[in-house]
């Protein structure tokens, strides 16, 4: 088990890219004005991406190319314009002469991360979409869905300034507010009836969206309708459930589920039709290989649903391991800062409870299965507490390693299966023809799960952005009132 009494490692300060004839040290660089073409730009990259016509060349690398194939040592990536253009060992792949070549021995590439449940709110703070979008993309986060909107219009305007290069970011896919059910949350759109929310989701998809998230109280009558409106118009529904069950779901047609077994109410005691109620026993009782469950999983396999995973949130409510790292606390604002030493506080209190670390190792054992079993598993941060934009998603990649899946699967759940997910293929993996998404990590992933945090580059759309860079203009800025 990865200690979370540890604070995590800072991030490289000196960065590796050695043109020396041509750079400046970061402590004595300026930092570009936001708003500029080269904002956030790694300062060794940004003199070579001006004069060599987007051709780059890295070569020894090690590589997870987020398939699922085996890790590949050695490897030579070309870059022309944004796209890649070759791969392979390095003996085999021929380099052309006028590319600048970078030797990134001792150095991990992976694909960049998709994240599949990335909102840009928190509760209390409906928008933090500014200072979030910096921390995905400084962590190697290059494409999200939000998974549920708080402030939409402020989502679809930052998603549409990123697009155009007036801001930097992940790619944002942009969804709807989320849609709920009498006794749901008043800040969410609760249909009044079946026109209500006809013309409600007609609205969003004018504007473009084409993601919907349901909510623990959606009554089935209601999913069923907006599932039917969705795929009507190429859009796609998720749904955190409660009142409605993974198989109800399921067999309506939905495309994605949140969270796993912490909300699948099928198991649920004396649970009525349509309502977020009943027993939660299961919780800590149900044996995860029974065939009960197993024919669930199955169900939701064959009807092609995804399962997201959100592994860093729930392990933050876990006395013995919700610590923050030193990082998080660097960018939380006084007032997330001071939440923290209050929950920690309490926790503390409570140390010796271990209830709910038992309850994320069956949550771990029903994501594990539902993967082996041929289930589509993606990842997404479900950003809260001290679980921060980025920070939270390279958690996930720790605690996937922690519950059984080899360093070249849980690469595949947070790049490849995204991708997969939301039917893109031309991101999620390092494969020629593909955007040239992907991350320069310092270590080998391999041998130690927490190099994935150890970012030195992240390029997105073949253009590189230092992490150091964008991470100091956003200190002590998240959850600012």
């Amino acid at each position: 088990m990865i200690s979370r009494k540890s604070t995590y490692p800072c991030f490289v300060i000196t960065f590796f890219l050695c043109f020396s004839s041509c750079i400046h040290t970061l402590e004595n660089s300026d930092l570009i004005k936001e708003g500029s073409p080269n904002y956030g730009l790694s300062e060794s990259l940004r003199l070579y991406e001006e004069s060599h016509e987007n051709l780059l060349v890295f070569t020894h690398a090690t590589m997870v190319d987020g398939t699922g194939n085996p890790i590949k040592q050695n490897q030579t990536i070309i870059i022309e314009n944004g796209i890649f253009k070759e791969v392979g060992k390095y003996t085999d792949v021929r380099i052309p002469q006028n590319a600048k070549t970078i030797n990134l021995k001792g150095k991990t590439i992976i694909p960049g991360i998709v994240g599949m449940h990335n909102h840009l709110h928190i509760p209390r703070f409906p928008d933090v979409g500014d200072v979030a979008a910096k921390l995905y993309l400084a962590a190697g986060v290059t494409t999200i869905q939000t998974c549920g909107a708080a402030a939409p219009y402020k989502e679809l305007k930052l998603s549409k300034r990123i697009e155009e290069g007036e801001f930097i970011g992940p790619e944002i896919i942009s969804s709807a507010p989320f849609i709920t059910g009498k006794g749901g949350n008043p800040n969410m759109i609760i249909p009044r009836n079946t026109e209500h929310l006809r013309d409600t989701m007609q609205h969003w998809l004018d504007l473009g969206v084409k993601w919907f998230k349901v909510y623990r109280n959606t009554n089935p009558d209601d999913l069923k309708t907006i599932i039917e409106v969705a795929h009507k118009n190429k859009a796609k529904v998720r749904g955190h459930l409660c009142s409605v069950t993974f198989e109800e779901a399921t067999r309506l047609g939905i495309d994605g589920i949140e969270h796993g077994l912490n909300s699948t109410s099928d198991f649920r005691t004396h649970k009525a039709y349509g309502q977020c109620n009943g027993g939660r026993e299961y919780i800590d009782e149900l044996i995860i290989n029974h065939p009960n469950v197993k024919r669930l999983q199955q169900i939701m396999i064959d009807n092609k649903v995804f399962l997201t995973s959100t592994l860093s949130i729930y392990e933050a409510s876990i006395p013995n391991r919700a610590y923050a790292d030193d990082r998080s606390l660097d960018v939380m604002s006084p007032f997330l800062r001071k939440q923290y030493k209050d929950r920690r506080a309490s926790n503390d209190k409570q140390i010796d409870d271990v209830t709910r670390e038992k309850r994320l190792k069956r949550i771990m054992q029903f994501e594990y299965q539902y993967y082996k079993m041929g289930g589509l598993l993606c990842a997404g941060v479900d950003a809260g507490r001290h679980v921060l934009p980025g920070f939270g998603d390279q958690r996930n990649y720790e605690l996937l390693i922690e519950a059984g899946f080899t360093t070249e699967e849980a690469v595949k759940i947070m790049t490849g299966n995204g991708a997969k997910a939301l039917e893109r293929t031309d991101i999620g993996t390092i494969q020629v023809g593909k955007r040239a998404d992907f991350v320069i990590l310092n270590g080998d992933l391999r041998t130690d799960a927490t190099t994935i945090e150890k970012v030195e580059t992240v390029f997105k759309d073949g253009k590189s952005y230092n992490p150091d860079l964008i991470l100091k203009t956003v200190q002590g800025q998240f959850g600012k009132e």
